[in-house]
């Protein structure tokens, strides 16, 4: 299980990344096509890692949402 940051892009476009796992970033149409994307990006760049033999970062982040 992984935590994604998703957020209107500024072309019009939702982008989602995962932040324990530096670069893996995608983004969809819509919050839906974003999240799938991501997903699928998460599932390649862990087997990426792992095919070349690098360690799989683990989840090591927690979210806060703060009023200001």
């Amino acid at each position: 299980m992984r935590q994604v940051i998703i957020y209107p892009g500024e072309d019009g476009y939702w982008v989602a990344e995962c932040p324990s796992l530096p670069g893996c970033i995608s983004q969809g149409k819509n919050k839906e096509e974003a999240i799938a994307n991501i997903k699928e990006a998460i599932r390649g760049h862990i087997a990426a890692l792992e095919e070349d033999g690098l360690p799989v970062p683990e989840e090591r982040f927690e979210t806060l949402l703060v009023a200001v």
